[in-house]
């Protein structure tokens, strides 16, 4: 790889105003587009310390080997370049989002002398008009089923088709009624071409003039008393209302938009857009791709570049963002001239668009979630990371056990702590324990920290000693000689990962090694630049963001906050319940614990009638009563942010 320093230009020579630039390797390939606003303030920050960098931009500037640029009048015309040079060179360090699974289309061959509709994936043709795509195959099917009975336009191949004509019999759809039949000349391409338009107005969200236009055709052939026609259009009318109805209404005001949603992390992001036509919702798809350096608003912009370079002709009016893109005027401007009419990039704050919003954020955060869980699954990158994290962290041997603790809190309030454990690179649930702090007041994270991992050790001694006693063995027995269930803290772990920076880490550090533990190894993983940190070390070390040993830590951390914020809400609710029971005269300790027992949570307790509550052992009528009572007077006083004091507004 090159040093960039070797085609770094000289100081000065770079211009100052806007501009696309363009990074080209050895042999003259063009491998990243980028634009700027000024030009020097962003190349010079390739040419930074590497460590500051992204793992990808690092590769990115030692792979290249020159680095050009062309100055433009203002930002909209860097926009169109770079969209040009992206179109053009496929350069390969631009992000590129690629499907999570194969989405099916529907495609019309509009060039044919009589089109055909079909489902299909993969590559498609320039001269067919296409649908979608569609998350699931069967669903459009079924719908196109139904269309043909209404616009019983062609869906054979050409060998049936030219079979059917050379015979001058059609095949059975011709019989059935799910086809015109111009193969035998039954309609001429003229009127089987209306059908087709008829076909593509509904696939694009145009059904209110097909409904019409068959109501007054019923209509009128009832009037002229042709019954059987009348007849015939009012089955075709039912069946368009019912394919209509398989996708629901989202947006009533028949509204064409494309939502799009982002959900992150350190490494990746997914993206998951819903093309909503006239209302409803026709298609959605998922993409996954590795992140770089750029906030949400760089990865919304590259996304829309590279969604609408494949689709010039399917440009709504409106695309809703969960923020805006980095140039959010001048992009809405330049997809404005791709459509030929105006498109407006807009952020939903209330109502349903932002619902939607919301649902379509959903989706792509189990986007992410699936493509992680494959990720996880797949045993040679679970041996990669626990290799890599061997070697990174200068172990002895592979860390087959991995423990991660991490602290919750609010303000100081109900702090608890949180266990997990990964065996083999998987995570190994039943082996989770959590913990209450009872020696620390207070917002201490670190003193939190010290006691939740000398409880953990000192269990670990205590266990290993009455095991070896009761047994006679020499060594520790791990598993419970009655049941045949491992002991609860019986395995020493190969690797100890603390949620935290230095202060984390050497609470740890003093915890284990005032038990006896100096063996183990112990490393911290800090949230904001994903560092590693080592006991006893001034730096940390920093894993390549395509680290899968950085992968393994980052899904470890996670999922011991998950589990440690969990528990925290629990005892939260639970303190909650017994605040208001509290009021409650005449309601005892042994009481309140059985109401608590039996409704678990404020919510519930609040959405209980009296009854309900008079269900419980040792709870009357009036018991009841009065609960009711007090929670109401609760409801009725103002509903206070406890981070901020505020009061929140309905």
């Amino acid at each position: 790889m090159a040093d960039p320093a070797s085609y770094r230009p000289a100081p000065g020579t770079i211009p100052t105003g806007p501009g696309v630039y363009r990074f080209s390797d050895a042999d003259h390939r063009v491998i990243y587009v980028g634009k700027a606003i000024n030009l020097r303030q962003r190349l010079n920050s390739y040419f930074a310390d590497p460590a500051a960098l992204h793992f990808r931009t690092q590769t990115m500037v030692r792979t290249a080997a020159q680095v050009e640029w062309t100055l433009v009048r203002n930002e909209l015309e860097a926009l169109q370049l770079e969209y040009t040079w992206i179109k053009q060179f496929d350069p390969r360090f631009n992000i590129k989002y690629r499907d999570d699974k194969s989405y099916p289309w529907v495609a019309v061959t509009w060039s044919d002398e009589f089109p055909r509709i079909l489902v299909g994936r993969g590559a498609k043709r320039k001269q067919n008009r296409y649908f979608g795509p569609y998350a699931q195959a069967w669903a459009i099917r079924d719908t196109i089923d139904s269309l043909l009975r209404v616009f019983p336009m062609r869906s054979c191949t050409q060998g049936v088709f030219n079979n059917a004509r050379s015979v001058g019999r059609p095949c059975l759809l011709g019989y059935i009624g799910k086809c015109a039949a111009p193969c035998v000349g039954r309609i001429d391409a003229v009127e089987h071409r209306e059908l087709v338009e008829d076909v593509c107005d509904f696939l694009a969200g145009r059904t209110r003039h097909l409904v019409r236009e068959l109501e007054s055709e019923m209509l009128a052939a009832a009037q002229a008393e042709e019954f059987e026609r009348a007849a015939v259009l009012r089955d075709r009318l039912t069946a368009l209302r019912q394919a209509s109805e398989k996708n629901a209404i989202v947006l009533a005001d028949g509204t064409d938009a494309d939502v799009v949603a982002l959900a992150t992390d350190p490494l990746e992001v997914a993206v998951q857009v819903f093309h909503v036509r006239d209302g409803r919702i026709r298609g959605e798809r998922g993409w996954v791709a590795e992140r770089d350096d750029g906030d949400e608003g760089e990865l919304l912009e590259q996304f829309l570049f590279q969604l609408y370079a494949e689709n010039d002709h399917d440009i709504p009016p409106l695309v809703l963002l969960p923020s805006p893109p980095a140039s959010g005027v001048v992009l809405a401007q330049l997809l404005s001239e791709q459509r030929g009419a105006k498109v407006e990039l807009r952020v939903p704050q209330r109502g349903e668009k932002a619902a939607l919003l919301q649902t379509a954020a959903r989706n792509a955060a189990e986007v992410l979630a699936v493509h992680k869980l494959r990720r996880s699954s797949d045993l040679s990158v679970r041996n990669q990371a626990l290799e890599e994290l061997q070697e990174a962290l200068e172990l002895p041997e592979v860390p087959l056990r991995i423990e991660c603790y991490d602290i919750s809190h609010t303000q100081g309030s109900e702090v608890v702590a949180s266990m997990v454990v990964f065996e083999d690179g998987l995570a190994r649930k039943s082996e989770y324990r959590r913990f209450v702090i009872r020696t620390v007041e207070g917002s201490n994270d670190v003193a939190a920290m010290q006691e939740v991992i000398s409880r953990r050790f000192r269990r670990l001694v205590d266990e290993r000693a009455n095991m070896a006693a009761a047994t006679d063995t020499e060594g520790p027995m791990l598993v419970d000689p009655e049941t045949g269930v491992p002991r609860r803290f019986a395995y020493a772990p190969s690797l100890v990962v603390v949620d935290g920076g230095a202060p984390q880490v050497a609470a740890a550090a003093r915890a284990m090694a005032e038990v006896g533990f100096t063996d183990v190894a112990l490393c911290g993983l800090a949230k904001r630049l994903e560092e590693v940190w080592l006991p006893d070390q001034e730096f940390p070390l920093i894993l390549p963001r395509s680290s899968e040993g950085l992968y393994l830590l980052q899904r470890v951390r996670d999922e011991a906050h998950r589990f440690a914020i969990t528990h925290h809400r629990g005892r939260r609710s639970a303190a909650m319940v017994e605040s208001v029971l509290d009021q409650v005269p005449g309601l005892g300790e042994l009481r309140r614990k059985a109401v608590l027992a039996h409704f678990g949570s404020l919510r519930k307790l609040r959405k209980a009638s009296v009854d309900d509550i008079a269900q419980v052992a040792g709870i009357g009528p009036k018991t009841a009563e009065a609960i009711v009572a007090v929670l109401a007077e609760q409801s009725a006083e103002p509903a206070v942010n406890l981070a901020t004091g505020e009061v929140i507004e309905d």
